[in-house]
Parts: C-alpha cells; sequence; structure tokens
C-alpha cells in the first residue's frame, strides 16, 4: 500500500456540516496534497479550457460536477479517503454512513486479480474454422512474440501477452475469434491491447484464412476482477430485523433480474463517482460490470448479502478494468489530487478502494429499503438542490425586474 501519513483518518465526524473552505483545510492538513493540489482545490478545483480543449473534441466550455471526499472507508486495514464526483448527495452520504458501520467489524478486505485486459481479433469467411483453431493454438508462441513484439514498452515494464483462447462462434459463416489475454501493468490497458490486435491480426490470418473483421479490446475483462468482503453486526446496522431485510433483499436480487438491474445500480452508484473523480473510463466500468452480470444466462446481482451469527456478511465479485498512469491521470489536475488524497499505488490497489465504494453504496440503499424506505434520507437531501434551484429562480427575477 501507500506510504501515506500513519496519521490519515477517514473518520471525521462533522465533516459535512463544516464550511467548504475548513473542509478543504482538513484535506489539506493530511498532507497528502502536493501544494500544486492543494491550490488547485483552493481555487475550487476548475478545469481551465485549454486543458478541457486536449483533452476531447470540439470543446466550448467546462461542465462542472461537484467533488466530494467519502469518508469513514477502510480497506485492508488501511483508512482511505475517496473521492467523488456525482450530483446526488445521497450517494456521498450513504456510502459514508455504510462505510462507517463496515469499519466497526474491520472494514473492507478484497483483492484484485493480475491486470490483464482482454482483446480479440475476428475473422469471417474461414473455410474451416475447426481446423483452423488448431492451426491457431499449435503457433500460440509465435503469435505472443508478435504481440510482444507491438508493445515493447509495456514488455520492458513488465506487461505483455499472456494466454489465448480460440473460439468458433459460426462454423457455417466461417466466424471464428482469437483471444489474446495481455497484462497491461498499472495502465487501463485499451490502447495497448488494440495495438496488439493490430500486430497478430496479418500472422494469425496465415493459419486460418478468410477475411480479417474487428480487432479491438472487449470490455468484458473477465480476467481483470476484483473481489471484496465485509461484515457488519446487526446491532450497528440497526436491529436483527434490518439485517434480515437486507439479506431478504438481497436474495431477491438473486431471483429477480428486475430487481437485480437496481441493486447493481446501487453498487455503480459508488463505482461510477469514484471512477469519474478518478479519470477513469466509467462507460467501460459499467459495460463490463453489466455484462459479468449476466455471464450465466440470467442477469445477477455483482454483490450478495448473506446472514451470520452477529449480523451479516457481503461479498463482492466483478470485472474492473481502471488505471492510475495514462488518460486523464496526467492532465487533469483534480485527478491527480484525487489520486494524491487516496494514497493509492497501484492500478489494483485503486480497484480495491472503487469496489469498497459500491459495495457500500449498495448496503446503504438495501438498508434503506428494509427500514425507512428510500425516500425519506434520499429526499431530504433532495430538497437541499431544490432550495438552489429556488434561490437561483428568485434571484433571476429580481435581475429582470431591476432591468424593467
Amino acid at each position: 500500500m501507500s506510504d501515506q501519513p500513519s496519521s490519515v483518518t477517514s473518520r471525521i465526524p462533522g465533516f459535512y456540516r463544516e464550511r467548504i473552505e475548513e473542509r478543504l483545510r482538513t484535506m489539506i492538513e493530511t498532507g497528502l496534497l502536493s501544494e500544486k493540489s492543494a491550490q488547485h482545490l483552493r481555487d475550487g478545483g476548475r478545469l481551465t479550457l485549454d486543458v478541457a480543449d486536449r483533452m476531447s473534441e470540439n470543446v466550448i466550455a467546462v461542465h462542472g460536477l461537484p467533488l466530494s471526499i467519502a469518508l469513514n472507508f477502510r480497506v485492508n486495514h488501511r483508512d482511505v479517503l475517496v473521492p467523488m464526483a456525482v450530483e446526488e448527495p445521497s450517494v456521498v452520504a450513504a456510502a459514508s454512513n455504510a462505510a462507517r458501520q463496515v469499519r466497526m467489524t474491520g472494514g473492507f478486505f478484497g483483492e484484485a486479480t493480475a491486470p490483464i485486459m482482454t482483446t480479440q481479433v475476428q475473422f469471417d469467411d474461414v473455410p474451416n474454422p475447426r481446423q483452423a483453431r488448431a492451426r491457431v493454438e499449435a503457433e500460440r508462441e509465435r503469435i505472443f512474440k508478435v504481440a510482444d513484439e507491438a508493445i515493447p514498452g509495456m514488455v520492458k515494464r513488465g506487461g505483455g501477452c499472456r494466454d489465448m483462447d480460440v473460439r468458433v462462434l459460426d462454423e457455417e459463416h466461417g466466424v471464428l475469434v482469437v483471444h489474446l489475454y495481455v497484462d497491461v501493468g498499472d495502465a487501463m490497458g485499451a490502447n495497448v491491447v488494440d495495438a496488439v490486435a493490430e500486430a497478430v491480426a496479418p500472422e494469425i490470418r496465415e493459419f486460418t484464412g478468410g477475411t480479417v473483421g474487428l480487432r479491438i479490446l472487449s470490455n468484458l475483462s473477465i480476467r481483470r476482477r476484483v473481489r471484496l468482503h465485509c461484515e457488519v453486526s446487526a446491532d450497528v446496522l440497526g436491529g436483527p430485523d434490518l439485517a434480515e431485510g437486507v439479506v431478504k433483499a438481497s436474495r431477491f436480487a438473486e431471483l429477480d433480474p428486475y430487481r437485480a438491474v437496481t441493486h447493481n445500480k446501487g453498487v455503480m452508484n459508488g463505482v461510477d463517482a469514484v471512477a469519474l473523480a478518478m479519470g477513469q473510463d466509467w462507460r467501460s466500468i459499467e459495460a463490463g460490470a453489466h455484462a459479468f452480470a449476466s455471464l450465466t444466462g440470467t442477469y445477477k446481482p455483482l454483490v450478495v448479502w448473506r446472514r451470520t451469527e452477529s449480523g451479516i456478511r457481503g461479498e463482492l465479485d466483478m470485472p474492473l478494468a481502471v488505471g492510475i498512469v495514462g488518460g486523464s491521470t496526467r492532465v487533469h489536475r483534480g485527478v491527480r489530487a484525487g489520486f494524491e488524497l487516496m494514497g493509492v499505488t497501484s492500478a489494483g490497489e485503486l480497484a480495491i478502494v472503487m469496489a469498497a465504494a459500491g459495495m457500500a453504496s449498495n448496503l446503504a440503499a438495501l438498508r434503506a429499503l428494509a427500514g425507512e424506505g428510500i425516500q425519506r434520507g434520499h429526499m431530504r437531501l433532495h430538497s437541499r438542490k431544490q432550495e438552489v434551484h429556488e434561490n437561483a429562480r428568485l434571484q433571476t427575477k429580481a435581475v429582470e425586474r431591476g432591468g424593467q
């Protein structure tokens, strides 16, 4: 894990009651932020137009989102400050509250698998797909050599091609696809594996015949997963009835895809908010998560909760392809500030923290559903946004009257 100061704690009671200036001062006092990042946050965390113009196309302005810190997270024995970029206040409040409950029994514990991304090379009109599959499999070492030669920098850093699958998708029409599994280190890895697919396609065609089709990564990164577990005592959760309610709600999601998709949306509330704050490709993460939930042929929950003698235990398993190098992590000062505050030193650590945020968000939603219902707390926080809207409306009217 990171070498962050040992005094850093994610347990900051009353943080939400402080003024923004005081909250920011508390973050700076952790000692985690560089002076440049601290100044960026003091200035409101605004993305400058020149940086925005380099990041995207046809830029005309910058569209802002609130940047918040979710508190109380303890992940693999380490307190973590979790940046979240999200417009919905209940996401941050709910995740922080659930994390507080989880930390009382030790926090979240998990692991990330090796950062293996999947890329696909498709072939059409292959004369004899089954024979072609055997020929490709027999030449795997030759194909791996070509793949690694296409990404020398990644190989030098310890990555490279690790495995291969060959699948016949349609024997009648000769559709065959080759999967290459590439270790991409601390990168998200899309560009790396796309380069591999482009490089090996002509080589593989020698063994398959037919025509080369698509050469691109799959966002179902089945070999790049994160698995977490945590426990919460029934007393902390609110009593045995609430514990039973959470478990029953989880079981409902296992039985019914209509419920499971909303159950998983609760997970992604946390994951996506952290992904956006940390400059990750949240669209890829979303696509992979929902595809993974459907792999059995029936859409299933990403996290399940079971009753224990003292409370409940949750277990999460999902693909999570993230990176701490490349993309927005270099050019966006706010993203760099997020990395400083979170203190992660590898893509695997980032994935674990993001999954913990998703697990906390899901737990908070299930607890609310099993108790007072989702609307009471949600609408209490939503009313704050309504007040902002009403104040803006009144100010606009006042300006209009002044101009008459």
